[in-house]
């Protein structure tokens, strides 16, 4: 009989540890599709001296434009070194954004990747926010050859500054 209970015992570990790890690959399976399946995001974060909605990538890491960049005008190329301080937003597949994102969403062929645009404009992200989440730390800085602003959500302007697309 005690052999019996022992089984039953194991059992019952043996199914418990199946469930934990059914449960794991079905959260790791869940962050996954919410990653691919939302190109741009939504977060809350200090943007300048105010918080504010901005757009993220799938790490949560925040959105870039750059005025006067287009696929037809590129002001950031990799041969100029913006790469190396504003690497580009990337996608394989199709590009999606969540609710709260203002703009054309669409992509484009470029140096053998496809890239994110809103509103006609490429996307980046900055290299000097670290890839940390909730970070913006390059709103409003001029360089090659216009100014960096940050993507928000329920506005079609960037986030501190007076303009528009």
């Amino acid at each position: 009989m005690s052999s019996s209970i022992f089984s039953g015992r194991r059992l019952l570990a043996i199914g418990g540890v199946a469930m934990l790890a059914l449960a794991a690959i079905i959260a790791v399976m869940a962050m996954s599709a919410s990653a691919a399946s939302t190109t741009i995001g939504v977060k809350r974060a200090k943007v300048g001296s105010k918080r504010e909605s901005i757009g993220v990538n799938s790490r949560g890491v925040a959105v870039y434009w750059l005025s006067g960049d287009t696929p037809k005008h590129m002001k950031c190329r990799k041969n100029n070194g913006c790469f190396s301080a504003w690497p580009p937003m990337t996608v394989k597949g199709r590009a999606t954004k969540a609710a709260g994102i203002k703009g054309r969403l669409g992509t484009f062929k470029r140096n053998g990747f496809t890239q994110v645009t809103l509103g006609g404009h490429p996307l980046y992200t900055f290299a000097g926010d670290g890839n940390r989440p909730g970070v913006v730390g390059g709103n409003g800085i001029r360089t090659f050859g216009g100014t960096w602003h940050v993507v928000t959500a329920g506005k079609a302007k960037a986030a501190g500054a007076g303009g528009g697309w």
